[in-house]
């Protein structure tokens, strides 16, 4: 996918900060919409249909946690990407941007070339992504890559992107164990900085979606499938 191609939401109440992004996603040849509130940011994600979202979470009216949530409720915004921008880098601020479907997180002061990479790397895990014709059955747990759905014993499950894509590269070994890193490098990749908790509030929100019995914990290691 052409830079051209891609369109970015960003979202800030602080005006100084929307300025120095829009200029440089623009000089990337990114196409750039703006917000300067959670309740335009919503108008402005479902009128111009992203690829990617930036989102402040600190802003008055509605915050980005919340505009976040939205998005996720709605289905056709299942596989956008949406990475956080924030002051904050406390444990309990990256967990609830989890809890809700945030793909990344990006601590402010904004580096220009930190946050390119950053994008480039999000969008380059997306573009990856190979679909296949027809669900994969393990048991009773059935994955549709080409819908980005799950389905247990025949009902379907939303899961957010890298929920999705977390639960695709387990099952594609059945019995392996993938070790932390190995998760990490796959997913979020090795140029992209996130939390030591990210795994496992991932993992969680998997299994409260489609039960305790297909992810098993290996103690000190990581994960694997197991069906």
């Amino acid at each position: 996918m052409q830079n051209e191609k891609i369109k970015i939401l960003i979202v800030d109440d602080e005006p100084d900060i929307l300025e120095v992004i829009e200029y440089n996603l623009l000089k990337d040849d990114y196409q750039v919409v703006r917000a300067a509130n959670g309740k335009i940011a919503l108008e402005k994600a479902i009128a111009e249909k992203p690829n990617l979202i930036l989102l402040d979470i600190m802003m008055p009216e509605m915050d980005g946690i919340e505009v976040c949530r939205e998005l996720r409720s709605l289905r056709e915004f299942d596989n956008t990407i949406i990475a956080f921008l924030t002051a904050r880098n406390e444990d309990f601020t990256q967990v609830q941007g989890f809890d809700v479907g945030a793909d990344d997180y990006i601590t402010k002061p904004i580096k220009p070339r930190i946050l390119l990479s950053r994008i480039k790397a999000l969008l380059r895990r997306t573009a990856v992504m190979e679909p296949v014709n027809e669900a994969v059955t393990y048991g009773d747990l059935s994955i549709d890559e080409e819908k980005f759905l799950v389905y247990v014993k025949g009902d379907p499950i939303s899961l957010a992107k890298k929920e999705f894509e977390l639960i695709q590269l387990l099952a594609s070994k059945p019995g392996k164990v993938f070790t932390r890193q190995e998760i990490f490098n796959r997913i979020w990749g090795m140029d992209v900085i996130v939390g030591d908790r990210t795994i496992d509030v991932h993992i969680r929100k998997i299994r409260e979606k489609i039960g305790e019995d297909f992810i098993k914990t290996i103690k000190a290691i990581g994960y694997k499938f197991d069906h």
